[in-house]
């Protein structure tokens, strides 16, 4: 949604999402006007409510990014850094030392490359934020969106709390996997409990195995979205790309020119290791993988080397993730924040035809609708996705580190017990 003088609004069909919505135009104007006229006035150093010295609380939550179309608009209200992140551009993490930091907002101004952005982001999930771009020569562009926290505040509070009591039940299957440190993180999709979220151990941080496929996948995506790359688009695959592990590239003719949705398709449905190498180079190896983790303030998530590369992981380069980062990923997508709807409903079209189907699907009735996405080595077993069942719909993350098979079982019970929870009577 972009905003310039009198308000006129310009939306594509393409990036229309629950991210950005319709207020009328006068009563916007208004509130953007405000909001840009206090950063003016806010350019000092930061403060808390009521000025230095004031006894003030910290912010609600210190990480927060702004979803609009084609982009975010990324706050760390406790390091003092913004970053934003769209089709045309990506400034990197940036200082501002001069934000101004309440306890529900951070506010300020960055000029990056003759580009000068002047934002007011709630750190209040779910409220609605603004940040404005001035261009030399041109006139403002205006960003207005939802905001998004880690975890987002519910819907509903009273229908939230009616998902806390599983957090004592998966609790106790955490506590029984003595083999086996483990997390777990579950957030309701359906609103049948107000998109509450609950988790044990969140922040626990295993390898991350074949899990990163995921954010691999969505910044090949977020790039077909922003018409940078067709899924058509042929990419030679060489015998010195092969590797060995999960995937079906191996057994197929090499070298071959695959397309990109190929590679895409086979990363999720045959966890192929060869896939996701050849993707991380055509996206530019690491970085912008990275880039994409950062700017929705995911912490715990790394990718620092490709699949199956030993000698990267016997130097200590190694991936990681965490239960509220997947969660926090996979919450972004289905409510079409990170991407647009059309490459949503492709991405879970992918997990939904996962053939590694050994944990969530084994634990659950036959039949029961998922969209997955396993990890395994020998020291960590994981599973993550969508549980699809009408009026139901949950977003799942359970990660586990130490033996593989104990591992694998942990999931399957935490699997089962969020299953009977969510959707049984």
């Amino acid at each position: 949604m972009t905003f310039a003088y009198g308000a006129k609004v310009n939306r594509t069909d393409k990036w229309a999402s629950s991210s950005a919505r319709r207020v009328p135009g006068s009563k916007l104007v208004a509130v953007l006007v405000a909001a840009v006229l206090a950063v003016v006035g806010g350019s000092g150093p930061a403060v808390a409510d009521g000025g230095p010295g004031a006894g003030s609380r910290p912010p609600a939550n210190p990480l927060a990014w702004l979803a609009f179309p084609g982009g975010v608009f990324s706050v760390d209200a406790a390091a003092r850094t913004v970053r934003y992140r769209a089709c045309d551009r990506d400034t990197g993490r940036v200082a501002d030392p001069g934000m101004r930091v309440t306890a529900r907002s951070a506010s300020g101004q960055v000029t990056i490359g003759g580009t000068s952005y002047r934002y007011d982001i709630p750190l209040v999930g779910r409220a609605e934020g603004v940040v404005v771009l001035f261009r030399p020569h041109t006139r403002p562009d205006w960003q207005v969106g939802e905001v998004v926290t880690d975890p987002l505040p519910p819907t509903d509070p009273a229908a939230g709390r009616a998902l806390l009591p599983l957090a004592g039940q998966l609790r106790q299957v955490v506590d029984a996997a003595t083999a086996n440190p483990a997390g777990v993180t579950v957030r309701d999709l359906s609103g049948r409990y107000g998109q509450q979220q609950v988790s044990v151990n969140g922040t626990l941080r295993p390898k991350a195995a074949s899990v990163i496929k995921l954010w691999i996948l969505v910044e090949l995506l977020r790039r077909v979205d922003c018409g940078q790359v067709s899924l058509d688009q042929g990419v030679l695959v060489t015998a010195a790309d092969v590797v060995g592990g999960t995937g079906q590239l191996q057994f197929e003719q090499i070298p071959q020119v695959a397309s990109l949705h190929k590679l895409a398709e086979y990363m999720i449905e045959y966890s192929d290791n060869t896939a996701a190498n050849v993707l991380i180079d055509q996206l530019g190896r690491f970085a912008p993988v990275n880039a994409l983790i950062d700017s929705m303030n995911q912490r715990e998530t790394i990718l620092a080397r490709k699949m199956l590369d030993t000698e990267a992981a016997a130097r200590g380069e190694e991936n990681y993730t965490s239960p509220d980062d997947v969660v926090s990923l996979l919450g972004a997508v289905w409510d079409a924040r990170i991407l647009t709807r059309a490459s949503r409903d492709l991405m879970i079209g992918f997990m939904r035809e996962q053939t590694l189907n050994s944990k969530i699907p084994a634990a659950l009735p036959p039949g029961t609708p998922v969209a997955h996405k396993t990890g395994d080595l020998p020291d960590a077993s994981h599973d993550v996705g969508y549980y699809l069942v009408p009026g139901a719909e949950t977003a799942v993350a359970f990660l586990t580190a130490g033996p593989y098979d104990s591992g694998s079982e942990t999931v399957r019970r935490l699997a089962r017990t969020v299953y009977d929870y969510v959707v049984g009577p």
